[in-house]
């Protein structure tokens, strides 16, 4: 299980690290687009992909990772 959690979160960051690399002023258009939503979709979209990594980890356990 921890090596699981170890894996997404490695993962994760290797992602976030790629944007702030690579694209930075992607990061800042993508806040000012963000703070135009109200706070509940906000606070829906991040319960969407809450549920979407856990489902994603659970499938990759289930395929063996």
């Amino acid at each position: 299980m921890i090596e699981t959690a170890l894996l997404a979160l490695g993962l994760v960051l290797i992602v976030e690290g790629l944007v702030y690399a690579l694209a930075p002023s992607l990061i800042d258009r993508m806040l000012v687009a963000l703070a135009a939503f109200p706070p509940e979709a906000r606070r829906l979209m991040g319960m969407l992909a809450l549920v979407c990594g856990l489902l994603l980890v659970w499938a990759a356990k289930t395929l063996g990772a």
